[in-house]
């Protein structure tokens, strides 16, 4: 009796032991798989703010030089009130000069102000209706009014085809939703693709000879898409394909080679209608 009792416990202890070891590779895995999706997200805010940095250096460098135009005309300005009983300086053009300085100071403040409304509307209306488990594989990004959506190559194609899955219907729906809200705006679908080389073996890819056509072909397939399901004037659109040549990661690595083959939206205004953007963001219907 005592040795049966004895291997229950021997027993006993080996599938506590095996369950925890289970359990153990399990956390590991999940927590590894966490990390990866962090390392991917702070990248793709770091690259954000880097491009949000180089706008902001760039007018502050603006704002920079025109305050010093207006202090160098200032101190002509009081040089030639301490002197004007010896030269033939016209006081009142300087002091136009220096008005007009002070103005273009004003303007560039406003400019930066409404561009920076600008751009965070515009990344509102993109985002405000994408789930969390879509935003992990759509990067937003707005820059000097012109919107880029990055939208992964898993989450928008059949495996080993240009073909667009069912999956991608939903979140192509909510941009739709966004295209059609800037009516008269641009829509470039540009397809990119890492540097492997595609698998002429695959009865799916046997017409397409490199990556080129394959970067293509995605691009024009997401806008049929657009144009047969949610009624996008095809006239807007434009398809292209920039292949393995316009990387953002290095191809070294899985997950720099999975950031690369991503298709990008492009939806640009003109210059007439990024003027009006700049005094009034169009209303949509989700913001009423």
């Amino acid at each position: 009796m005592i040795m049966r009792k004895n291997l229950f416990v021997v027993a006993l202890a080996a599938g506590i032991l095996t369950f925890s070891s289970c359990a153990s590779k399990k956390d590991l895995e999940n927590c590894r798989n966490e990390n990866n999706q962090l390392t991917n997200d702070y990248q793709n805010a770091k690259e954000t703010i880097a491009a949000n940095n180089a706008r902001i250096k760039s007018l502050e460098d603006q704002l920079a030089q025109a305050k010093e135009s207006a202090a160098a005309l200032q101190g002509s300005l009081d040089r030639s009130l301490n002197n004007a009983n010896s030269n033939n300086i016209n006081i009142s053009k300087l002091v136009d000069q220096i008005n007009e300085s002070n103005q273009y100071i004003r303007h560039l403040v406003e400019v930066k102000s409404k561009s920076d409304s600008l751009n965070l509307v515009l990344t509102n209306n993109l985002t405000r209706s994408l789930s969390k488990d879509e935003l992990k594989e759509v990067d937003v990004q707005v820059l000097k009014g012109v919107v880029y959506i990055s939208l992964a190559d898993n989450m928008l194609y059949q495996t080993g085809s240009y073909e667009v899955n069912s999956r991608a219907e939903q979140t192509l729906s909510k941009i739709a939703k966004i295209i059609s809200d800037y009516k008269d705006y641009d829509v470039l679908v540009e397809g990119n693709t890492d540097d492997v080389p595609i698998n002429t073996s695959n009865a799916k890819m046997k017409n397409i000879r490199n990556n080129w056509d394959l970067s293509c072909l995605r691009a024009a397939s997401v806008v049929q898409y657009l144009q047969d399901h949610f009624g996008v004037n095809p006239k807007r659109l434009t398809a292209g394909g920039r292949g393995e040549y316009n990387p953002i990661a290095t191809n070294d690595t899985e997950l720099g080679k999975q950031r690369n083959r991503r298709t990008q939206i492009i939806i640009t205004p003109k210059l007439d209608q990024f003027m009006d953007l700049i005094g009034k963001a169009p209303e949509t219907k989700q913001a009423k």
